[in-house]
Protein backbone atom coordinates (compact mmCIF):
# COMPACT_ATOMS: atom_id res chain seq x y z
CA UNK A 1 0.00 0.00 0.00
CA UNK A 2 1.63 3.43 -0.90
CA UNK A 3 0.26 7.01 0.39
CA UNK A 4 0.97 10.01 -1.46
CA UNK A 5 3.32 12.60 -0.49
CA UNK A 6 1.55 15.13 1.74
CA UNK A 7 -1.36 12.81 2.29
CA UNK A 8 -2.49 12.12 5.86
CA UNK A 9 -2.19 9.12 7.06
CA UNK A 10 -4.82 8.11 9.21
CA UNK A 11 -5.60 5.36 12.02
CA UNK A 12 -8.12 2.82 9.55
CA UNK A 13 -5.16 3.31 7.19
CA UNK A 14 -2.35 1.79 10.38
CA UNK A 15 -5.55 -1.08 11.00
CA UNK A 16 -5.64 -2.17 7.12
CA UNK A 17 -1.56 -2.46 7.31
CA UNK A 18 -1.44 -4.00 10.34
CA UNK A 19 -4.21 -6.79 9.86
CA UNK A 20 -5.95 -5.38 12.57
CA UNK A 21 -9.57 -3.34 14.46
CA UNK A 22 -9.34 0.56 14.04
CA UNK A 23 -10.39 0.10 18.06
CA UNK A 24 -7.34 -2.29 18.55
CA UNK A 25 -5.33 0.44 17.00
CA UNK A 26 -6.06 3.15 19.59
CA UNK A 27 -5.76 1.05 22.20
CA UNK A 28 -2.12 0.28 21.01
CA UNK A 29 -1.28 4.27 20.75
CA UNK A 30 -3.13 5.37 23.51
CA UNK A 31 -3.71 2.19 26.12
CA UNK A 32 -1.20 0.16 25.38
CA UNK A 33 -1.82 -1.97 28.67
CA UNK A 34 -4.77 -3.09 27.33
CA UNK A 35 -3.79 -5.24 24.20
CA UNK A 36 -1.00 -7.89 24.51
CA UNK A 37 2.77 -6.05 24.39
CA UNK A 38 3.43 -7.85 20.87
CA UNK A 39 0.31 -6.38 19.04
CA UNK A 40 1.01 -3.06 20.75
CA UNK A 41 4.74 -3.36 19.21
CA UNK A 42 3.40 -4.29 16.11
CA UNK A 43 1.07 -1.88 15.67
CA UNK A 44 3.67 1.15 16.59
CA UNK A 45 5.70 -0.01 14.01
CA UNK A 46 3.56 -0.25 10.95
CA UNK A 47 2.21 3.73 12.34
CA UNK A 48 5.74 4.67 12.48
CA UNK A 49 6.30 2.96 8.89
CA UNK A 50 3.50 4.95 7.41
CA UNK A 51 4.36 7.74 9.27
CA UNK A 52 0.98 8.30 11.20
CA UNK A 53 1.13 11.36 13.24
CA UNK A 54 0.87 10.57 16.97
CA UNK A 55 2.74 12.21 19.82
CA UNK A 56 2.77 8.54 21.41
CA UNK A 57 4.38 6.70 18.77
CA UNK A 58 7.22 9.45 18.18
CA UNK A 59 8.93 8.01 20.95
CA UNK A 60 9.06 4.08 21.20
CA UNK A 61 7.66 3.58 24.77
CA UNK A 62 10.77 1.69 25.55
CA UNK A 63 12.69 4.63 25.64
CA UNK A 64 10.45 7.22 27.13
CA UNK A 65 9.57 6.22 29.67
CA UNK A 66 6.45 5.32 31.94
CA UNK A 67 8.34 6.50 35.60
CA UNK A 68 6.11 3.68 36.69
CA UNK A 69 7.97 0.20 38.30
CA UNK A 70 6.09 -2.91 39.09
CA UNK A 71 6.91 -4.83 42.14
CA UNK A 72 5.26 -8.52 41.81
CA UNK A 73 4.90 -10.95 45.29
CA UNK A 74 3.70 -13.69 46.20
CA UNK A 75 1.63 -13.11 49.35
CA UNK A 76 0.56 -9.20 50.29
CA UNK A 77 -0.46 -11.23 53.96
CA UNK A 78 3.25 -12.76 54.15
CA UNK A 79 4.96 -10.36 56.40
CA UNK A 80 8.58 -10.93 54.99
CA UNK A 81 7.09 -8.60 52.37
CA UNK A 82 6.52 -5.36 53.97
CA UNK A 83 10.12 -4.65 54.38
CA UNK A 84 10.91 -5.22 50.56
CA UNK A 85 7.77 -3.75 49.99
CA UNK A 86 8.74 -0.37 52.55
CA UNK A 87 12.58 -0.18 51.16
CA UNK A 88 11.40 -0.38 47.48
CA UNK A 89 8.88 3.07 47.83
CA UNK A 90 11.26 4.79 49.63
CA UNK A 91 13.92 4.03 46.79
CA UNK A 92 11.29 4.76 44.75
CA UNK A 93 10.37 8.37 45.79
CA UNK A 94 14.12 9.03 46.23
CA UNK A 95 14.52 8.40 42.26
CA UNK A 96 10.99 9.62 40.76
CA UNK A 97 9.71 6.69 40.30
CA UNK A 98 6.06 5.08 41.26
CA UNK A 99 5.85 1.52 42.73
CA UNK A 100 2.55 -0.18 41.92
CA UNK A 101 2.44 -3.55 43.88
CA UNK A 102 0.66 -6.90 42.44
CA UNK A 103 0.10 -10.10 44.14
CA UNK A 104 -0.01 -13.40 42.33
CA UNK A 105 -1.25 -15.31 45.90
CA UNK A 106 1.31 -17.90 44.87
CA UNK A 107 0.35 -18.77 41.29
CA UNK A 108 2.77 -18.93 39.05
CA UNK A 109 -0.11 -18.60 36.28
CA UNK A 110 -1.30 -15.65 37.77
CA UNK A 111 2.34 -14.39 37.74
CA UNK A 112 2.44 -14.86 34.51
CA UNK A 113 -0.89 -12.95 32.97
CA UNK A 114 0.46 -9.92 35.45
CA UNK A 115 3.47 -9.05 33.65
CA UNK A 116 2.10 -9.91 30.32
CA UNK A 117 -0.63 -7.19 30.98
CA UNK A 118 2.04 -4.62 32.46
CA UNK A 119 5.03 -4.99 30.32
CA UNK A 120 4.03 -2.57 27.67
CA UNK A 121 2.91 0.40 30.65
CA UNK A 122 5.92 -0.18 33.31
CA UNK A 123 9.72 0.62 32.63
CA UNK A 124 10.33 -2.87 34.65
CA UNK A 125 9.77 -5.47 36.59
CA UNK A 126 11.07 -6.29 40.64
CA UNK A 127 10.24 -10.39 41.19
CA UNK A 128 10.34 -10.52 45.13
CA UNK A 129 10.21 -14.62 45.60
CA UNK A 130 8.96 -15.18 41.84
CA UNK A 131 7.49 -18.53 41.04
CA UNK A 132 8.31 -18.65 37.19
CA UNK A 133 10.96 -20.72 36.01
CA UNK A 134 14.25 -19.64 35.31
CA UNK A 135 13.70 -19.43 31.57
CA UNK A 136 10.55 -17.22 32.12
CA UNK A 137 12.50 -14.73 33.96
CA UNK A 138 14.83 -14.40 31.26
CA UNK A 139 12.75 -13.75 28.77
CA UNK A 140 10.95 -11.09 30.14
CA UNK A 141 14.57 -9.77 31.10
CA UNK A 142 15.11 -9.76 27.58
CA UNK A 143 11.72 -7.23 27.04
CA UNK A 144 12.18 -4.94 30.19
CA UNK A 145 13.85 -4.43 33.01
CA UNK A 146 14.21 -6.80 35.68
CA UNK A 147 15.56 -7.05 39.26
CA UNK A 148 15.01 -10.50 41.00
CA UNK A 149 14.55 -10.19 44.89
CA UNK A 150 14.80 -13.24 47.05
CA UNK A 151 16.70 -15.58 44.55
CA UNK A 152 19.30 -15.36 41.64
CA UNK A 153 18.96 -15.98 38.24
CA UNK A 154 21.37 -16.59 35.59
CA UNK A 155 22.19 -13.45 33.71
CA UNK A 156 19.50 -11.18 35.10
CA UNK A 157 20.01 -8.97 38.03
CA UNK A 158 19.51 -10.49 41.99
CA UNK A 159 19.60 -8.70 45.11
CA UNK A 160 19.55 -11.89 48.12
CA UNK A 161 20.33 -12.55 51.49
CA UNK A 162 23.16 -14.65 51.85
CA UNK A 163 21.10 -17.59 53.14
CA UNK A 164 23.40 -20.41 53.23
CA UNK A 165 25.74 -18.62 55.75
CA UNK A 166 22.70 -17.64 57.90
CA UNK A 167 21.55 -20.79 58.37
CA UNK A 168 24.94 -22.42 59.40
CA UNK A 169 24.82 -19.80 61.85
CA UNK A 170 21.96 -21.36 63.53
CA UNK A 171 22.48 -25.20 63.35
CA UNK A 172 25.53 -23.76 65.19
CA UNK A 173 24.11 -22.36 67.73
CA UNK A 174 21.71 -25.36 68.42
CA UNK A 175 25.01 -27.94 68.16
CA UNK A 176 26.33 -25.50 71.02
CA UNK A 177 23.46 -26.22 72.80
CA UNK A 178 23.62 -30.13 72.79
CA UNK A 179 20.94 -30.97 69.35
CA UNK A 180 22.05 -33.67 67.30
CA UNK A 181 18.99 -33.56 64.89
CA UNK A 182 17.21 -31.20 63.25
CA UNK A 183 14.42 -31.11 60.78
CA UNK A 184 13.85 -28.54 58.24
CA UNK A 185 9.91 -27.48 57.61
CA UNK A 186 10.01 -26.81 54.09
CA UNK A 187 8.17 -24.07 52.29
CA UNK A 188 7.38 -24.10 48.69
CA UNK A 189 8.87 -26.22 46.16
CA UNK A 190 9.15 -23.61 43.49
CA UNK A 191 10.96 -21.21 45.71
CA UNK A 192 14.85 -20.68 45.41
CA UNK A 193 15.43 -19.38 49.02
CA UNK A 194 13.63 -22.74 50.33
CA UNK A 195 16.13 -24.87 48.04
CA UNK A 196 18.77 -22.67 49.08
CA UNK A 197 18.51 -23.16 52.92
CA UNK A 198 17.77 -26.48 52.55
CA UNK A 199 20.96 -26.42 51.08
CA UNK A 200 22.73 -24.72 53.86
CA UNK A 201 21.35 -26.98 56.69
CA UNK A 202 22.57 -30.37 54.60
CA UNK A 203 25.88 -28.81 54.72
CA UNK A 204 25.93 -28.04 58.16
CA UNK A 205 24.70 -31.21 58.85
CA UNK A 206 27.54 -33.23 57.08
CA UNK A 207 30.51 -30.63 58.78
CA UNK A 208 28.65 -31.59 62.21
CA UNK A 209 27.84 -35.03 62.16
CA UNK A 210 24.43 -34.18 62.53
CA UNK A 211 20.77 -35.69 61.49
CA UNK A 212 18.79 -33.52 58.96
CA UNK A 213 15.63 -34.61 57.61
CA UNK A 214 13.26 -32.40 55.46
CA UNK A 215 9.66 -32.12 56.49
CA UNK A 216 7.13 -31.03 53.81
CA UNK A 217 7.10 -29.14 51.23
CA UNK A 218 4.42 -26.97 53.11
CA UNK A 219 2.36 -23.45 52.56
CA UNK A 220 4.94 -20.76 54.08
CA UNK A 221 1.55 -19.64 56.60
CA UNK A 222 0.73 -20.56 59.92
CA UNK A 223 -1.32 -23.42 58.29
CA UNK A 224 1.50 -24.83 56.75
CA UNK A 225 3.14 -24.81 59.92
CA UNK A 226 0.53 -26.71 61.92
CA UNK A 227 0.80 -29.06 58.77
CA UNK A 228 4.41 -29.46 59.15
CA UNK A 229 3.98 -29.83 62.92
CA UNK A 230 1.81 -33.18 62.48
CA UNK A 231 4.77 -34.78 60.05
CA UNK A 232 7.03 -33.71 61.97
CA UNK A 233 5.50 -35.57 65.24
CA UNK A 234 5.85 -39.19 63.13
CA UNK A 235 9.43 -38.57 63.49
CA UNK A 236 10.29 -36.25 65.59
CA UNK A 237 13.99 -34.20 66.29
CA UNK A 238 15.09 -32.03 69.05
CA UNK A 239 15.22 -28.80 67.03
CA UNK A 240 13.82 -27.57 63.79
CA UNK A 241 14.27 -25.26 61.35
CA UNK A 242 11.51 -23.44 59.39
CA UNK A 243 11.44 -21.76 56.51
CA UNK A 244 9.83 -19.29 57.49
CA UNK A 245 9.02 -17.19 61.11
CA UNK A 246 4.74 -17.68 60.40
CA UNK A 247 5.63 -21.72 59.44
CA UNK A 248 7.66 -21.27 63.00
CA UNK A 249 5.06 -19.92 64.75
CA UNK A 250 2.22 -22.66 63.14
CA UNK A 251 4.21 -24.96 64.18
CA UNK A 252 4.78 -23.70 67.86
CA UNK A 253 1.05 -23.39 68.57
CA UNK A 254 0.75 -27.25 67.24
CA UNK A 255 2.84 -28.95 69.15
CA UNK A 256 2.08 -26.82 72.30
CA UNK A 257 -1.69 -27.63 71.58
CA UNK A 258 -0.38 -31.20 71.55
CA UNK A 259 1.17 -31.30 74.93
CA UNK A 260 4.62 -30.69 73.55
CA UNK A 261 7.17 -28.12 75.29
CA UNK A 262 9.45 -25.48 73.75
CA UNK A 263 12.26 -25.27 73.94
CA UNK A 264 11.89 -27.96 76.77
CA UNK A 265 11.36 -31.17 74.21
CA UNK A 266 11.92 -29.03 71.05
CA UNK A 267 13.81 -26.21 69.63
CA UNK A 268 12.70 -24.08 67.06
CA UNK A 269 14.70 -21.22 64.91
CA UNK A 270 12.31 -19.45 62.14
CA UNK A 271 13.60 -17.26 58.99
CA UNK A 272 12.48 -13.44 58.28
CA UNK A 273 12.73 -11.46 61.94
CA UNK A 274 8.92 -10.61 61.59
CA UNK A 275 6.93 -8.31 63.87
CA UNK A 276 5.43 -11.38 65.35
CA UNK A 277 8.36 -12.82 66.43
CA UNK A 278 8.72 -11.57 69.27
CA UNK A 279 4.86 -11.51 70.37
CA UNK A 280 4.48 -15.29 70.13
CA UNK A 281 5.39 -17.41 73.05
CA UNK A 282 8.36 -18.17 73.80
CA UNK A 283 9.76 -15.57 71.37
CA UNK A 284 11.16 -17.00 68.39
CA UNK A 285 14.67 -17.12 67.44
CA UNK A 286 14.72 -16.04 64.03
CA UNK A 287 17.33 -15.36 61.07
CA UNK A 288 16.80 -11.78 60.12
CA UNK A 289 17.05 -10.75 56.69
CA UNK A 290 17.71 -7.29 55.51
CA UNK A 291 14.61 -6.52 53.53
CA UNK A 292 14.23 -2.98 53.54
CA UNK A 293 17.87 -3.01 52.02
CA UNK A 294 17.02 -5.53 49.05
CA UNK A 295 14.01 -3.59 48.27
CA UNK A 296 15.98 -0.50 47.73
CA UNK A 297 18.86 -1.62 46.45
CA UNK A 298 16.69 -3.41 43.53
CA UNK A 299 14.61 -0.15 42.93
CA UNK A 300 18.02 1.84 42.56
CA UNK A 301 19.40 -0.79 40.04
CA UNK A 302 16.16 0.01 38.28
CA UNK A 303 16.49 3.45 38.29
CA UNK A 304 20.38 3.30 36.99
CA UNK A 305 18.77 1.45 33.79
CA UNK A 306 16.54 4.18 33.14
CA UNK A 307 19.51 6.85 33.11
CA UNK A 308 21.03 4.70 30.40
CA UNK A 309 23.09 2.33 32.53
CA UNK A 310 23.45 -1.40 30.55
CA UNK A 311 20.39 -3.75 31.72
CA UNK A 312 22.93 -6.79 32.59
CA UNK A 313 24.84 -4.67 35.37
CA UNK A 314 24.33 -5.72 38.92
CA UNK A 315 23.50 -3.13 41.62
CA UNK A 316 27.28 -3.63 43.36
CA UNK A 317 28.68 -2.97 39.76
CA UNK A 318 30.17 -7.05 39.48
CA UNK A 319 28.58 -7.28 36.13
CA UNK A 320 25.25 -9.76 36.76
CA UNK A 321 27.00 -11.29 39.52
CA UNK A 322 24.09 -11.15 42.66
CA UNK A 323 24.00 -8.54 45.86
CA UNK A 324 24.00 -10.85 48.11
CA UNK A 325 23.29 -9.14 51.47
CA UNK A 326 24.29 -10.79 54.89
CA UNK A 327 21.61 -11.87 57.38
CA UNK A 328 21.73 -12.58 61.00
CA UNK A 329 20.41 -14.66 63.98
CA UNK A 330 18.65 -13.30 66.50
CA UNK A 331 18.55 -15.84 70.01
CA UNK A 332 15.18 -15.17 71.70
CA UNK A 333 13.49 -17.98 74.08
CA UNK A 334 12.46 -20.47 71.93
CA UNK A 335 15.96 -22.23 71.59
CA UNK A 336 17.41 -24.34 74.71
CA UNK A 337 19.77 -27.12 75.39
CA UNK A 338 18.63 -30.65 74.03
CA UNK A 339 17.43 -33.19 77.00
CA UNK A 340 20.82 -34.58 76.90
CA UNK A 341 22.79 -31.55 76.82
CA UNK A 342 19.97 -30.61 79.96
CA UNK A 343 21.34 -33.52 81.87
CA UNK A 344 25.04 -32.55 80.74
CA UNK A 345 24.33 -29.60 82.34
CA UNK A 346 24.50 -27.67 79.82
CA UNK A 347 23.86 -23.40 80.17
CA UNK A 348 21.49 -21.50 78.38
CA UNK A 349 22.00 -19.10 76.22
CA UNK A 350 21.24 -15.35 76.79
CA UNK A 351 19.32 -14.17 73.86
CA UNK A 352 21.92 -11.70 71.07
CA UNK A 353 22.24 -10.80 68.03
CA UNK A 354 24.83 -12.52 65.90
CA UNK A 355 26.57 -11.17 63.00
Amino acid sequence: MGYGEGAEVTIYDVAAAAGVAASTVSRALSKPGRVSFKTAEHVRQVAAELGYRSARIEVPMAQRGTGVVAMVVADIANPVFVGMVRGAERAAAQHDLTLAIIETQESVAAEQRAIERLEATVDGFLLASSRLTDQAIRAVAKRRSVVVLNRTVGSVTSVVSDNVRAIKKAVEHLVELGHTSIAYLAGPEASYADGMRWRGLKEAGVELDLRVVRVGPHLPTLRGGGAAAAAWQQRPTTAVIAYNDLMAIGFIKAVTAAGRRVPADVSVVGFDNIVDAEIVRPPLTTIAAPLVDIGSAAVAHLASTRRGAARSSAPDGTGGEPLLLPAWLVVRASTGPAAGARERGAARVRPVHQR
